[in-house]
């Protein structure tokens, strides 16, 4: 995988509703000339942990239709299980496999497929199976009403395939947080300081940090304007209940990170027996430059592009300039 002069891997990270998807879309339309001089960025290829949580919600619901008990989330809440932020990045790295060497399943149900994966990715943070422990018969019915949404992840998966990685750059998105109040450093498995060491090392040897920066405020008020109650498996429109807004984003603890990080402009990752020192750009979104790209891109002005290419230009020189 050569890359000449643009970034292997980005975690573009933020709490909900900050912009992320909105830059991934504004990235995503650029000339590739353009976006390599701009912002040192390939070709852009996605990964994102947002369509499992989507998914997770739906196994959800549909247990609840069959008078069962909800097993990932107890309704408009946090996760039962909070060690599940790790699950969700244990998912990404096996899409990063998958990504790098293009792995195609066959399978009758993919559903199902996702099923055994999300059993899998929980085991690897702690959790005992969930999903295998389904009556055989409820979990095939499940299955059937949830492949059709399984089949769409799996489809846009397939998409960010590409038959020479060289000059890609691959974008992989998350937000993470923290209680209201809370004091840090967060406790696992809450925040970035958990959810990065989870990452394989594969990919903490080439990352680096994109961080979109609004306040907590900013974000619960961004998450209100932007839910359409019609489209909750958007990227550009999905909700985030409030009680999550504040039990899980309620902070963000990656500011206190690169202040206590051990080298100037990185966050220092202790993962896997070894020390990973993660290069970050910090692009200043407290007043709002992102917001617009949620229109139709004919509806995007000249002003608006210039105002948002400045602010991420600035993070991205950054993470480029530094020299670990």
């Amino acid at each position: 995988m050569k890359n000449d002069g643009v970034f292997e891997v980005i975690l573009l990270l933020a709490l909900p509703a900050s912009g992320k998807s909105e830059v991934r879309n504004f990235l995503s339309n650029i000339e590739p000339e353009v976006l390599k001089r701009e912002f040192h960025i390939g070709e852009t290829l996605e990964l994102d942990d947002f369509p499992y949580v989507h998914f997770m919600k739906l196994i959800d619901a549909a247990l609840e239709k069959e008078d069962q008990d909800r097993i990932f989330y107890p309704g408009e809440e946090p996760f039962i299980d909070s060690r599940d932020w790790g699950t969700l990045i244990n998912l990404l790295n096996e899409d990063y496999y998958d990504l790098l060497n293009r792995n195609v399943i066959s399978c009758d149900s993919v559903a199902e497929y996702f099923f055994t994966r999300i059993d899998k990715a929980a085991k690897m943070v702690g959790i005992n199976p969930r999903l295998a422990k389904l009556d055989k018969d409820l979990r095939k019915k499940i299955a059937e009403k949830l492949d059709d949404e399984a089949q769409k992840i799996l489809d846009f998966k397939y998409q960010q395939y590409a038959e020479n990685l060289s000059n890609k750059t691959i974008i992989i998105e998350a937000a993470r947080g923290g209680k209201d109040g809370s004091v840090y450093p967060l406790q696992d498995p809450f925040g970035y300081q958990y959810s990065l060491r989870q990452f394989c090392p594969e990919i903490l040897s080439k990352a680096k940090i994109l961080y979109i920066w609004v306040t907590p405020e900013e974000s619960r008020r961004k998450n209100e304007e932007r839910t359409d109650p019609n489209d909750p498996g958007s990227n550009l429109f999905h909700g985030v209940p409030i009680s999550v807004m504040i039990n899980d984003y309620g902070c963000d603890d990656m500011l206190y990170l690169k202040e206590n990080s051990e080298k100037e402009n990185t966050i220092t990752v202790n993962a896997h027996g070894e020390t990973y020192y993660l290069p970050i750009g910090i692009f200043d979104n407290r007043n709002d430059r992102t917001s617009f790209l949620r229109k139709e891109k004919e509806k995007w002005t000249k002003e608006e592009i210039e105002y948002v290419t400045e602010g991420i230009r600035q993070a991205t020189d950054k993470m480029f300039a530094y020299k670990i």
